[in-house]
C-alpha cells in the first residue's frame, strides 16, 4: 500500500511539471508578443514617415508651423479654416468659395490666384514647391502635381500648356469672394 506522504509527493511532483509547463508557454507567448510588439512598431514607424515623404507641404513639421501660426513661404499664406485634410475636391461652381477646399488645394489656388493678381502668368508645380518652402524633389513636386491636376479636372485650375497651372475661367481666386 502506498504512503500517503508518496501520493503527496507525486500529486506536488505533476503540480510542479504543470506549472514549470506552463511558465515556458508563458515565457514563449511573451517573447511572441515582445515580438509582434515590435513588428507593429515598426510597421507605425514605416507608414508615419512615408506620409512625411508624401506629404506635400511636410506634414512632419506640421506640430511646429500650428505652435508658430500659418506659414507664409513665398507670401502664400496657410488657412486655418479649412476643410478637414484628405477630403475630396468638389466641382467647382459658381459662387463657390475656395473655403471648401482643404488647405492643401487651397494653398495651390491660392499660389495660382497671386500669379493671376500679380499678372506673372501660369505658374508650375516647381515654383510652387519653392514658393510653400518645400524641397523641390521629385516626389514633392509630384504631390503637388497630382493635386494641381485634380484642380484642373473638378473646374478650379485650367492648364493651358502642360505643366502650367492657371485659374479657370469664371473660377476666382480665394481673396475674390467667390
Amino acid at each position: 500500500m502506498p504512503s500517503i506522504i508518496g501520493l503527496l509527493e507525486q500529486q506536488e511532483h505533476a503540480a510542479r511539471r504543470r506549472v514549470d509547463g506552463l511558465r515556458e508557454e508563458a515565457d514563449r507567448v511573451q517573447a511572441e508578443l515582445a515580438a509582434a510588439e515590435e513588428e507593429l512598431r515598426e510597421w507605425l514607424i514605416a507608414r508615419r514617415r512615408v506620409d512625411t515623404v508624401l506629404a506635400p507641404d511636410g506634414a512632419a513639421g506640421a506640430g511646429v508651423q500650428d505652435a508658430a501660426g500659418p506659414r507664409e513661404a513665398g507670401g502664400w499664406p496657410t488657412s486655418r479654416d479649412a476643410a478637414r485634410p484628405k477630403s475630396q475636391v468638389p466641382v467647382w461652381r459658381a459662387g463657390m468659395a475656395s473655403s471648401v477646399l482643404s488647405v492643401d488645394y487651397q494653398r495651390i489656388v491660392q499660389a495660382v490666384a497671386d500669379r493671376a493678381r500679380l499678372e506673372q502668368g501660369p505658374v508650375t508645380c516647381q515654383e510652387m514647391a519653392a514658393g510653400f518652402g518645400m524641397d523641390v524633389v521629385p516626389a514633392r513636386v509630384e504631390a503637388l502635381r497630382s493635386k494641381a491636376k485634380r484642380l484642373v479636372a473638378r473646374g478650379w485650375l485650367a492648364e493651358p500648356t502642360p505643366g502650367q497651372f492657371t485659374l479657370a475661367p469664371g473660377a476666382a481666386g480665394p481673396g475674390d469672394g467667390s
